[in-house]
């Protein structure tokens, strides 16, 4: 009991050092470029082939240890305090990863490490553990592998028990990240009730298509077979439903229940309008130091700077955002305009206290 009250307790005081108070500053000054949060892409390189996922080659070189050092200088530099590692497959480099977690924890970050979870062993969690590192993302969509769905539990038994078991050890936070397809609804709901048991968090996508004017030309799966279709309306909206219900009974979850609402409409191809924040409070840097404002323009042949020469020019941004936005459902960016809606930081509050 006593080292679950220290995990929560130290948990929310690292809440406060690391989102809410570059929240406020952010408020304060408003019309500057102030990310809250900052996604590295340390590795374009995958070690599995996810039919959807068009935001990996093989063919690119990853991240030098300098730039990813510089990227974290810079972000202190101008108030950001959370940094989420992103690939590709973050741990296809582990040592490298090591080495970045420590650097941003040492620098006061809130280090949070997405990860398929196939290169994980034992000493890797005690040392990423030791290394500070804040939240771990562990990618699943099924229970056992399916057709274009290689992310299963079932594959990564032993390394999911293991992060479990450390948690209130190493004081990390650890929560599943469930991409929604028409294939893998029935292991969706699944999972879910596997993590409430497992006492950890969960977080959704809906399975998107990468936009139109966005270059994936080594995207291998054009195909899309995995798109929620008009066949799979009534299921996923029964699923939804029951995420919401689950969310107000306290099941921990990323997503707020307006944007799990707006997933009804979007695979449906209703356009929607939300406040997104990226290149504005939420940037994205890529392996060699350049700059987008997000994941679905990582692509997108626009100059936004690098490093410590950011060029992200509002009316470009605006103009952007008018093809990408009605499109688009991202649940990093849709839940940080949810929660730059003042009316929205209260239940944000309560949510985190509810669940601890």
């Amino acid at each position: 009991m006593l080292d679950t009250t220290w995990y929560k307790i130290s948990n929310g005081a690292r809440a406060v050092r690391r989102w809410v108070v570059p929240y406020i500053n952010s408020r304060i000054h408003n019309d500057d470029f102030r990310p809250i949060l900052a996604y590295l892409y340390t590795d374009w390189k995958c070690n599995i082939d996810c039919h959807y996922c068009f935001q990996y080659n093989n063919a690119l070189p990853g991240m030098s240890l300098e730039t990813a050092k510089s990227s974290i200088d810079w972000l202190k530099s101008i108030g950001c305090r959370v940094l989420a590692i992103m690939g590709g497959e973050p741990l296809i480099r582990k040592d490298f990863i090591l080495d970045v977690v420590r650097y941003g924890s040492q620098n006061g970050f809130f280090v949070y490490l997405p990860t398929n979870g196939y290169p994980m062993d034992r000493q890797f969690v005690d040392e990423v553990g030791k290394a500070g590192v804040a939240a771990i993302n562990l990618a699943v969509d099924c229970i056992a592998p399916k057709k274009g769905l290689p992310k299963a539990l079932m594959t990564i038994e032993p390394q999911f028990r293991y992060l479990v078991e450390r948690q209130k050890e190493y004081g990390y936070i650890l929560f599943f990240n469930i991409n929604i397809c028409k294939t893998n609804i029935k292991d969706a709901k699944m999972l879910t009730e596997i993590a409430h048991q497992n006492r950890i968090a969960t977080d959704y996508h809906l399975n998107e298509a990468p936009q139109n004017f966005v270059d994936v030309n080594h995207f291998a799966h054009r195909s899309f077979d995995l798109a929620v279709g008009p066949e799979q309306f009534d299921e996923v909206d029964a699923l939804l439903d029951w995420l919401i219900e689950k969310q107000k009974e306290g099941w921990p979850m990323v997503n707020s229940i307006k944007h799990l609402q707006t997933f009804k409409k979007r695979m449906r191809g209703i356009p929607l309008e939300w406040d997104c924040r990226a290149g504005h409070n939420g940037c994205l840097i890529r392996p060699d130091g350049t700059l987008s404002p997000c994941f679905d323009l990582i692509g997108f042949s626009n100059d936004w700077g690098r490093i410590w020469e950011p060029k992200f020019d509002e009316s470009a941004l605006r103009e952007t955002k008018k093809r990408c936005i009605p499109h688009c459902s991202s649940t990093c960016f849709h839940t940080m305009g949810d929660y730059y809606n003042p009316r929205m930081v209260s239940q944000w509050v309560r949510k985190h206290v509810l669940v601890g």
